[in-house]
């Protein structure tokens, strides 16, 4: 008699964060629900995922933060292959977007075995797919900037500290410009599939990772203006009324053009650096992800939810 099935599960047995030992210890607990395969780098575990792919596995797993996660969906883009998201990185953004537990690895596995499937958007830039969002110019320069060692030490702070040192810097000069012909000039552009930045924040209150566009935000001035305008903005909830200083555009298409060669980011990982970078939709354009029909929450929210609703219902239940 045939067990349950094993899925292929790519991770990265070096990681050295809470979570990602958290993670191993799942993995092995669960070894029979698993083939697994550890990798050494983003490069082998996209090789990997595309030969899972072109042997026309249906379900191959990512175990780990976004950037393990973006190297899957790179060996996986134009496979019929869904993609399993078993969340072990800090932030987790690709996860929180879709409604995945991103803080239980036991309901993310549910959500897997529960086997609903989405269909989203993949785009592109330069050719390196991604599924969130991708940076040209200020937030890539941070990550390029924010060591390992730094992270280790400083945590989150260790990015805050390199975003002083690129403030100061004299930023690179950039021209946008849309399918549509819309051009637009600014120091720094951020282009979202999704809705999230950098974990809970909800940048591109637009997006739908659905509708074939991007969701684009193109930073007018650097230093002060920059940082109270964001921040403005990310309180609102609503970058379009964050100042005058940042621009909000929908494109299904679009080139950034700059003045010198600047770093870009696709999902919080570093591709190189550039002058140009053409954004548009991934070939066929479509991924096809593991995930849940409504946005699963954490044990405590839920719980919290269930208090509300049974006050609510409660004197109802007394008049009755």
């Amino acid at each position: 008699m045939k067990g349950p099935r094993r899925y292929p599960l790519i991770f990265n047995p070096k990681a050295r964060s809470q979570k990602g030992r958290r993670a191993l210890r799942f993995l092995m607990d669960h070894a029979t629900r698993f083939a697994l395969h550890a990798t050494r780098s983003a490069e082998e575990a996209r090789e990997l995922a595309a030969m899972f792919a072109r042997h026309g596995e249906p379900v191959v797993i990512a175990a780990g933060g976004d950037g393990t996660l973006n190297a899957v969906v790179q060996g996986l883009a134009g496979s019929q292959t869904a993609l399993g998201v078993l969340p072990a990185g800090t932030m987790n953004v690709f996860a929180r977007e879709l409604g995945i537990p991103f803080d239980n690895l036991a309901r993310a596995f549910e959500v897997i075995e529960e086997g609903r499937i989405q269909e989203i958007d993949l785009f592109e830039a330069n050719g390196t797919p991604f599924v969130q969002m991708a940076g040209v110019g200020f937030d890539a320069m941070v990550i390029e900037e924010t060591t390992w060692e730094s992270k280790k030490m400083l945590g989150p702070l260790a990015y805050l500290l390199a975003a002083v040192k690129v403030l100061g810097e004299t930023p690179p000069r950039m021209m946008v410009t849309c399918d549509d012909g819309t051009q637009e000039e600014g120091v720094a552009v951020l282009a979202g599939n999704g809705s999230l930045y950098g974990g809970q924040f909800k940048l591109f209150h637009k997006a739908d990772n659905r509708d074939s566009m991007l969701d684009v935000l193109v930073f007018k001035e650097a230093g002060y203006k920059l940082v109270t305008d964001s921040l403005r903005g990310i309180a609102l909830g609503n970058l379009d009324q964050a100042g005058s200083t940042v621009t909000y555009l929908q494109a299904h298409s679009l080139r950034v053009t700059a003045d010198r060669e600047v770093p870009v980011q696709v999902d919080g990982e570093l591709v190189g650096r550039c002058r140009e970078v053409a954004f548009g939709n991934q070939d066929p354009g479509r991924l096809r992800v593991l995930a849940p029909e409504e946005p699963i929450g954490s044990r405590f929210v839920e719980a919290v939810k269930s208090m509300v609703s049974w006050t609510k219902w409660k004197p109802q239940d007394q008049k009755s």
